[in-house]
């Protein structure tokens, strides 16, 4: 039997990657660390175990585990993915100390279970944010290298999340160099298509509800910033990918290249697409940044590196929108 233990596995991708690999995969079992139990049980059928901790919390983790501080894991894993992270943006902009410290611990908490669980490999979900900004002319594409050349404000609440990320996937080189631990970092573009839950507050939601309401979109920037996309199916199996084929130490973009837009042309074509004119792109930007919105860059990131371990994306934007808004293959 193959085990995985699988953290943020109610979240949109967690719970996606628990769902495929129960659907996909023979003879597996699941190790979900969770923090709504009632959540989880509801969203899952037999065949997952919950543990019921924050990933931060190291002491919960064992206890829950049965495991004694800082001795070798009873429970063996083959395989771990860290998906757990705070994404709404209004988070991190109010409670910066909290979202950076449960990326940092939670991270480090995930790698020493891993190297006490002797797991076979790891990944670490992180994000393009790492980039930070980044002006990337049309034509030219970031590769995994490149992340050095871009700029985060260290002066910034909203950075919190970037150079958290930063940090974690430092700390994920350290234990492969110290520890030999086998763990790769997956960089993930903006994700979605079928089941984003309905109360989600990125950029992407935002604009399906508008046009499920029939309404404008209204955008609180200019919307020049680049955004990068990638279909929760084609993300769910890159990550998988990387877990089985990727080198240990190294970080892989997760990105469907044709879907990158800025957020502006992104908008129009949400509208033209499936708002029957209906809807239409304003502008409401206030002074200060109250939504929380990252920083504008102009990143475009390489898939190339994924794609030489025989990965491909299978849905484009307009498809990902369709089944977003529960409309089927768009035309």
């Amino acid at each position: 039997m193959v085990k995985y233990l699988i953290t943020g596995a109610t979240g949109y991708i967690g719970s996606t990657l628990v769902r495929h690999l129960l659907q996909e995969e023979n003879d597996v079992e699941i190790i979900a660390v969770v923090r709504d139990l009632d959540k989880a049980c509801k969203m899952f059928p037999a065949g997952v175990t919950f543990v019921l901790a924050d990933v931060s919390d190291m002491a919960a983790l064992e206890a829950t585990l049965k495991i004694a501080p800082k001795a070798a894991s009873r429970v063996c894993f083959d395989y771990v993915i860290h998906c757990a992270a705070v994404t709404k943006s209004v988070e991190m902009a109010m409670h910066p100390v909290e979202v950076s410290h449960g990326i940092i611990a939670g991270t480090e908490n995930m790698l020493e279970l891993a190297k006490r669980g002797r797991a076979k490999s790891v990944v670490f979900l992180s994000s393009m944010e790492v980039y930070g900004n980044m002006d990337c002319p049309k034509g030219q594409l970031a590769t995994e290298e490149d992340v050095a050349k871009g700029e985060v404000a260290l002066l910034n609440v909203r950075s919190c999340y970037p150079l958290g990320k930063r940090m974690a996937e430092n700390l994920c080189f350290s234990y492969y160099k110290e520890y030999n631990l086998p763990v790769k970092i997956a960089r993930l573009a903006q994700t979605f298509g079928h089941g984003v839950p309905a109360g989600d507050s990125r950029v992407f939601s935002q604009f399906a509800r508008a046009i499920k309401e029939k309404k404008d979109i209204v955008l609180h920037t200019d919307g020049s910033s680049m955004g990068n996309y990638c279909a929760i199916e084609d993300a769910v199996n890159g990550i998988l990918q990387i877990l089985k084929c990727g080198e240990n130490g190294e970080a892989y973009n997760v990105v469907n290249e044709s879907c990158t837009m800025t957020i502006r042309e992104m908008a129009e074509l949400v509208c033209t697409e499936f708002s029957g004119g209906k809807s239409r792109v304003v502008f409401d930007i206030p002074e200060q940044n109250v939504h929380g919105y990252a920083a504008n860059t102009k990143l475009r990131l390489s898939a190339q590196k994924l794609r030489k371990l025989g990965w491909q994306p299978t849905k484009g934007l307009k498809e990902m929108y369709a089944d977003l808004l529960g409309e089927g293959k768009a035309s």
